[in-house]
């Protein structure tokens, strides 16, 4: 009877982990149809004001991609790869059905990066507003982009006197 209870407790505990461990980007991808489903609207203007982008492109990329999750995530992408949207609907279009891992290297994150692996690991926020000048949560890693994170060049400025 003990071993009976050990196995069943040992078999349950692993159960739990396995479920933990398949949450990553696809449980992040069906919380966010959940919460779709439940207010479209609210659902379009958070990622509006999230990514800066006007409620009605969102929705048209919305109605472009087969759940409101992957709407998200080119949104998503293009912030992370500085590319505009339209661009990431594109290669997700004709990479369709290959996954976002797939999209992602297209657009150029490379496997093994902080980005890429925060990519894998859903580690994605819906919360609706826009991120703060120089914050960097919405893009999770280092290396987005050419400048050195120290100004605009010589300096530090951005040549305009004003900081």
């Amino acid at each position: 009877m003990k071993k009976f209870i050990v196995s069943s407790a040992l078999f349950l505990g692993c159960s739990t982990l396995a479920l933990a461990a398949t949450g990553g980007l696809d449980g992040f991808l069906s919380n966010l149809n959940v919460q779709a489903r439940a207010d479209r609207d609210g659902f379009s203007a958070r990622i509006s004001a999230q990514f800066g982008v006007p409620d009605a492109q969102v929705r048209v990329v919305m109605s472009s991609v087969p759940t409101p999750a992957d709407a998200y995530m080119v949104f998503q992408l293009g912030q992370m790869t500085h590319q505009p949207h339209d661009r990431v609907l594109g290669t997700y279009k004709a990479n369709k059905g290959k996954g976002w891992g797939v999209v992602a290297k297209e657009m150029g994150i490379k496997p093994g990066s902080p980005e890429f692996h925060a990519l894998k690991r859903g580690e994605f926020q819906l919360t609706g507003a826009a991120p703060n000048v120089g914050d960097d949560s919405a893009n999770p890693g280092k290396g987005h982009g050419r400048s050195n994170g120290h100004g605009g060049g010589n300096g530090g400025g951005n040549g305009h006197g004003k900081h």
